[in-house]
């Protein structure tokens, strides 16, 4: 049996949501995806052929830290419907895997394609920025998911594969020193690159809702920041927070970037495989620890990067 297909009892709960008289196009597996399984499917119903997103969350280790996984993508989907913001469009969800056999989300799938080697990067920068400016604005006073952090930076030890050990110290020793006044709106808390759709030179899409939450805008400008450095370096991610203060008056303080690392890190850095997957070559896990050991040093290094 092939491990990419998509079993038929998903294919059947996607064509009883659809239309049960639906014939079925094009069925195949979505590269990129690295914490669950993604496959689309295209379905004639009449004369016309849609294309839809299944999501398979088959991570028993992240099920068990978050059961609600797909009630939580669905809710955000729903939360970002006509707000301006592109994102799929829900149209069922399994919430325990009664009809999937793992929670599952179906949604309407995106034209475009994730961009990783941009012809112009001054361009590519401006619509990763307007466009997370755009979700930032988004009003969801009600939405019942907030942040969190995934590490806490009080048990967050200097990690043992750096070259700059007194850096990583005094990086921990200013986050728990202080905490910057913050304000909650929309985030999308997994905002990066390979989670954005470009069509035309233009963002067609924004993809990967389940971690939509309120919290604070600086949670994405850093968690972006962060992947921007280690795909192209330092300059990059600071040109990207630089063009998204056009966008969005924000006092952006290092200390976030110095959180997005502590959240980001579970061991030693490796290269993302969804990079590799989108055409990204010669990264190396070598030159993840350079880069990152680049970008505490380039924070730890000024009060504040912005106004």
């Amino acid at each position: 049996m092939n491990a990419n297909r998509l079993p038929d009892h998903v294919l059947q709960w996607v064509i009883n949501t659809v239309d049960p008289n639906a014939s079925v196009g094009a069925v195949y597996q979505l590269k990129g995806s690295t914490s669950s399984t993604l496959h689309s499917i295209s379905l004639k119903t009449g004369r016309s052929v849609r294309h839809y997103v299944v999501r398979q969350f088959d991570n028993p280790e992240w099920l068990k830290e978050e059961p609600d996984l797909a009630k939580h993508e669905a809710a955000s989907l729903q939360v970002v419907e006509k707000t301006g913001v592109v994102a799929p469009e829900l149209i069922a969800y399994d919430a325990t895997g009664e009809g999937c056999g793992v929670p599952a989300v179906l949604m309407t799938k995106l034209d475009g394609a994730v961009e990783l080697k941009p012809d112009n990067m001054g361009g590519w920068l401006e619509g990763l920025a307007e466009t997370l400016a755009g979700i930032h604005r988004v009003d969801a006073t009600n939405f019942s998911y907030h942040y969190f952090p995934y590490n806490d930076s009080h048990s967050f030890e200097v990690p043992v594969w750096t070259d700059v050990p007194e850096t990583w110290k005094k990086a921990l020793d200013l986050v728990n020193s202080m905490k910057p006044s913050q304000k909650e709106c929309l985030i999308h808390r997994d905002y990066h690159p390979a989670n954005v759709l470009w069509n035309g030179g233009a963002v067609s899409g924004v993809v990967d809702w389940v971690n939509a939450c309120m919290g604070p805008c600086e949670i994405d400008i850093g968690h972006c920041r962060l992947n921007l450095a280690m795909l192209y370096g330092t300059d990059t991610a600071d040109a990207f927070l630089q063009t998204y203060q056009h966008y969005m008056r924000v006092h952006y303080h290092r200390y976030w970037d110095i959180i997005a690392l502590i959240n980001f890190l579970d061991g030693p850095p490796e290269v993302y495989p969804g990079w590799e997957a989108f055409g990204i070559t010669g990264l190396t896990n070598h030159l993840m620890k350079e880069r990152l050991d680049a970008f505490i040093s380039h924070v730890t290094s000024s009060q504040t990067l912005g106004l």
